[in-house]
């Protein structure tokens, strides 16, 4: 079985927490499946739940090479340089990490709106990214744009693999 997730903002990426934060398990009343990857609290769209763990290691080892698309809105505007940076690797705590590919982009037109919203500061631009990822390190994206000079402002997963995050709104989900 595969189930399909718009993960919301502020939901975390596991189906109990001690804490009594909000969880997978309010949105999912599937048992026995798993996350396949996990997105940070503060990111949003697309997560996999499974429960073949075949499938699951398939779709989180970065041996695999399953391709998992990124829209990130940064703060400023990105150069070429930056750009080719993050396609030649970007030196964070934990090694290298590269793009398969980064991209500027139009905000996506089948966005949704965040509770709550971006700031708005009418005196710093931001931008849309594409970056696509084969591995999934704690927080790469952020710290990725973050050690080329374009913090993230937000974070959406679009796809993993050939699956996206089209048609759902956020914390619906449906079968694949």
């Amino acid at each position: 079985m595969l189930i399909l997730l718009n993960k919301p903002f502020k939901v975390l990426s596991q189906f109990r927490d001690p804490d009594g934060r909000v969880t997978l398990a309010d949105y999912v009343d599937v048992p026995g499946v798993y996350p396949a990857g996990r997105l940070d609290h503060d990111s949003e769209g697309l997560i996999l739940l499974t429960d073949d763990g075949k499938l699951q290691a398939r779709i989180s080892q970065p041996e695999s090479g399953t391709r998992k698309v990124y829209w990130a809105q940064v703060e400023g505007s990105p150069t070429p340089e930056q750009l080719d940076l993050l396609l030649r690797g970007v030196q964070l705590k934990d090694g290298v990490a590269k793009a398969v590919s980064a991209r500027q982009i139009e905000e996506p037109a089948a966005l949704w709106n965040r509770d709550p919203p971006i700031r708005y500061r009418a005196s710093i631009p931001d931008s849309w990214l594409e970056i696509v990822l084969t591995e999934g390190r704690n927080r790469q994206v952020r710290r990725m744009t973050a050690a080329v000079g374009l913090p993230t402002l937000r974070l959406i997963r679009y796809s993993v693999g050939d699956w996206t995050v089209n048609g759902l709104a956020p914390g619906e989900w449906r079968r694949a």
